[in-house]
């Protein structure tokens, strides 16, 4: 069997692309106008003087209408993949960014932060243990002191300086 055979087996066909790309737009903008919702729900202001639900709004809508362009123009274009490995670990990315904003409000950032960077470091992309413990721990030690310590940025936290 030539590269060219396999590379044709691994390829979906038309219909199956097709609602794979419906799918997944759909999908952003059903997220785009349940996050447009909640940002109205915050209270939107006006320009002079604007509310906590303003930008989340402006990005909501425009994520929602791309989206809704995406599923316009779902046709397929020849270089869709069947769902394997590579889409799991999408689905672990997303699934373990969920468990990290819920834990979030909870515990504060630090051990989310942590945790969120050792799975996606090491199980994801397959680091090694020793970069893997270096990056999450300097990473989450630099966006403390850059957001809590130096912005002033009031972010729920369980270490004090």
């Amino acid at each position: 069997m030539t590269t060219a055979d396999q590379e044709q087996e691994t390829r979906p066909s038309a219909a199956y692309a097709r609602r794979q790309n419906v799918i997944a737009a759909a999908v952003l903008c059903a997220l785009g106008v349940g996050a447009a919702i909640l940002s109205w729900q915050l209270g939107i202001g006006d320009l002079a003087d604007p509310g906590p639900g303003l930008w989340p709004l402006v990005v909501s809508v425009a994520m929602a209408v791309i989206a809704a362009v995406l599923v316009v123009r779902s046709a397929p274009t020849g270089e869709e993949e069947r769902f394997g490995r590579e889409s799991l670990i999408v689905v672990i990315g997303v699934v373990s960014l969920l468990g990290y904003v819920l834990l979030f409000e909870q515990v504060g950032f630090e051990i989310p932060t942590v945790a969120l960077l050792v799975l996606w470091l090491k199980l994801l992309g397959r680091e090694s243990w020793r970069m893997t413990v270096i990056v999450s721990v300097v990473a989450t030690a630099a966006i403390y002191l850059l957001f809590i310590t130096g912005l002033e940025v009031s972010l729920p936290h369980i270490v004090h300086f």
